[in-house]
């Protein structure tokens, strides 16, 4: 994934369940030509589906990448899937800047948060 390091550094807030989780995993190419304008060019995209709730990135010293994009419902999740631009991103990835990626998409059925200093939240269901 990008660098993130100029953002602040704090997960997605809980959300009342049930909701959706889209977790990417990647492992990059040395192609990465074009990779970082696209990439913000999808965060900035994603943000205008109707029922996006936030997105998580995590980057090991190895390669790995993770981004976790939370939903409200199948529909946001369809809207953002099918999207033009997303779809153009899509191809160009497995072209040229995935070696291997894997997509699992799950409905979350219990979330809660803690930060210090807060009391905590938890919407959770069970």
């Amino acid at each position: 994934m990008s660098d993130h390091s100029e953002a602040p550094v704090a997960p997605v807030e809980a959300f009342e369940p049930p909701y959706y989780a889209a977790v990417f995993t990647t492992v990059r190419t040395g192609e990465q030509s074009g990779y970082s304008e696209t990439n913000a060019r999808m965060e900035d995209l994603v943000k205008d589906v109707p029922g996006f709730l936030g997105m998580d990135h995590a980057q090991t010293p190895g390669g790995l990448g993770i981004t976790v994009g939370y939903f409200r419902d199948t529909d946001a999740l369809t809207e953002w899937r099918t999207n033009a631009e997303h779809r153009a991103a899509q191809g160009r990835g497995q072209a040229e800047w995935y070696q291997s990626y894997t997509l699992h998409v799950a409905q979350v059925e219990r979330s809660h948060g803690f930060v210090r200093g807060e009391a905590l939240r938890s919407p959770t269901v069970g």
